[in-house]
């Protein structure tokens, strides 16, 4: 009986050795067929496709070409296709390239083929290609991929980066031009305005201002990096989130665009790429808003959308992107300082300060610029920091009522504009009330008029002998 059970235990060790021999003897069978490839499997003229579809987590999607050669969304023939997008999924077959083959596959499965997470199809006038996405090789950071002649293969590039998309990824968006050489923007809607282009005006003291708001026959200069910024606000929208793509009247009304809020018309020049070609062009963009918000404009959140030319297309805008493209009054627009022109223009400065007058005066002296008071040569640093200081916290028309604090009279090389002419009046302990050349115009912070007062004092009361000593401070 013994003798009998060590024969059984020694027939159980050699079929194990065997079945074990046997799998590593499979296992390097199937070793074998596995192999580096550089191999392109798959050469498709894109201009040869003319059907596209596949399927996978994010939906169904199929095209097709029509008879002229453009490229139709199955679901909506009005689907306006961006055939650009189209031509990059196709371009990835024109030369379908691996890494890794896997040849006489018997179970698919091991390599998610057999439900794959994605499956393309691709259609000629002859022939029908089919590609299925497997698993992600971690180890080799490639995708298995079956096309339907029985190997699996390790690819270059990850089909799914591509079209794992959604509908949304394949409309033909509106196009914001870069709006080179803007010589025009008109607004139109609840509030009219013109900003005009005109290099070396005689409507302004500087002559970096080259944007005006147009009123009547005035042109009023506009800070031109505000303007700038208000126009990359534009460009940089970056239209995407559509609501409506064959916007009908209906929808239009919806959302506050048949009668739109604010309309945008911008006259630019258009350059070819790689060409000294130019064209005049206009770009339109309509702005609307839930009409059941028409009359809320303090509301932090507001549902608004956009429109460009008269495109089927209408976009969600956010609030804030809302807000910026309101800010194109005058008073957004223009300088926010009560002088802004380069200090290097000025020439003398008249004070009236406490009942006093002082004047400022300077002499060129080889290519420097150098300040008196009472032929003593003095620093004006302060000063000019002080002026450069004077900016509105907002705008006004309200006219002075109180003690005027300070009286600046600036002179320059500008035989347009040889004076401007500052006063700036008390209006209560935190605000004063600023004229230019006779008109009101600013709400200025009291400590900013304050901090010029104090620069003045600091250099005449010292130069006339009446300093006090350095105690003086307005209240």
């Amino acid at each position: 009986m013994r003798r009998n059970k060590k024969i059984g235990i020694l027939c159980g060790i050699f079929l194990c050795v065997s079945l074990a021999a046997f799998g590593v003897s499979r296992y390097e069978k199937q070793k074998e067929i596995i192999k580096n490839s550089d191999e392109v499997i798959m050469e498709i003229n894109n201009e040869e496709v003319n059907k596209l579809s596949w399927e996978c987590d994010t939906g169904a999607f199929a095209f097709y070409r029509d008879e002229n050669g453009r490229w139709l969304y199955n679901e909506d023939e009005e689907f306006p296709v961006d055939e650009g997008k189209i031509k990059e999924l196709l371009a990835l077959f024109e030369e379908f390239g691996v890494s890794f083959v896997i040849e006489e596959v018997e179970d698919f499965g091991q390599y998610g083929l057999d439900t794959p997470v994605c499956t393309i199809c691709l259609e000629t006038e002859s022939e029908v290609y089919q590609i299925l996405l497997g698993n992600y090789s971690t180890m080799d950071s490639q995708r298995y991929v079956s096309i339907g002649d029985g190997n699996v293969y390790l690819v270059k590039t990850d089909p799914l980066d591509r079209f794992e998309i959604e509908i949304s990824d394949a409309i033909l968006h509106d196009k914001i031009p870069n709006l080179e050489d803007v010589t025009q923007v008109q607004f139109s809607g609840r509030e009219s305005e013109q900003i005009v282009y005109e290099e070396n005006s005689t409507n302004t003291y500087y002559p970096e201002d080259v944007y005006f708001m147009k009123r009547e026959e005035n042109l009023l200069p506009l800070d031109t990096f505000r303007v700038q910024e208000y126009l990359d606000t534009i460009r940089n929208l970056n239209l995407k989130e559509y609501v409506n793509y064959k916007a009908s009247e209906e929808d239009l009304a919806a959302c506050g665009l048949d009668n739109p809020e604010l309309s945008i018309s911008i006259n630019y020049t258009r350059r070819e790429e790689d060409s000294d070609e130019e064209a005049k062009e206009t770009f339109i963009l309509h702005i609307g808003r839930d009409p059941a918000q028409d009359d809320k404009d303090t509301e932090e959140e507001v549902t608004a959308y956009a429109r460009v030319g008269e495109s089927g297309i209408i976009y969600q805008l956010t609030t804030e992107q809302y807000k910026k493209l309101k800010e194109m009054t005058y008073d957004s627009l223009r300088h926010q300082e009560l002088f802004w022109a380069d200090f290097s223009d000025i020439y003398q400065f008249d004070i009236l300060l406490e009942n006093t007058s002082y004047t400022i005066t300077s002499k060129l002296e080889g290519e420097n610029r150098n300040w008196y008071y009472q032929d003593e040569e003095l620093e004006i640093a302060n000063i000019q920091s002080a002026i450069r200081g004077l900016r509105a916290s907002s705008f006004t028309d309200k006219a002075p009522d109180q003690k005027e604090e300070i009286n600046l009279t600036i002179y320059l090389d500008n035989e347009n504009f040889p004076k401007v002419h500052i006063q700036l009046y008390r209006y209560d302990g935190e605000e004063c009330i600023a004229t230019v050349d006779g008109k009101a115009v600013a709400f200025v912070g009291r400590n900013r008029v304050v901090d010029l007062m104090e620069a003045v004092n600091s250099i005449v009361l010292k130069i006339s002998g009446r300093s006090k000593g350095g105690n003086f401070r307005y209240g």
